[in-house]
């Protein structure tokens, strides 16, 4: 497995941007896929958007065109760029990552302790 750590959450106006960071250390074959999910008290978690080690993304339909993920392989820092926020984007985030392609579902089997992310009106 590999440990995850997101850092720089937190708050801002609707409209407003924030650039989350995830640092992966361990196995770097554990975090051949990541992805930013979210989730609010009583509701599942969701994918956010997800990326691959070649760069292929996708996005959540409920975040495109507002999201941008990117991962630094140098580093093994994964971003997610996220404008145009919405009070709804109110959630804390989380940080997945495994060596199998589960795009936007929840099976990852490494994950980070979350941040919250809210966004007021």
């Amino acid at each position: 497995q590999v440990r995850l750590v997101e850092s720089w959450g937190g708050s801002v106006q609707a409209g407003g941007s924030l650039r989350l960071s995830c640092a992966a250390s361990g196995s770097t074959s554990h975090s051949t896929y990541m992805a930013w999910f979210r989730q609010t008290p009583g509701k599942e978690r969701e994918g956010v958007a997800s990326i691959d080690s070649f760069g292929s993304r996708s996005d959540a339909a409920s975040v495109k065109g507002r999201v941008i993920i990117t991962k630094d392989n140098a580093l093994n820092t994964l971003y997610l760029q996220m404008n145009s926020l919405k009070p709804e984007d109110t959630a804390v985030y989380y940080c997945a990552a495994d060596r199998i392609n589960w795009l936007l579902n929840w099976r990852y089997n490494s994950w980070g302790q979350g941040t919250q992310v809210t966004v007021s009106s």
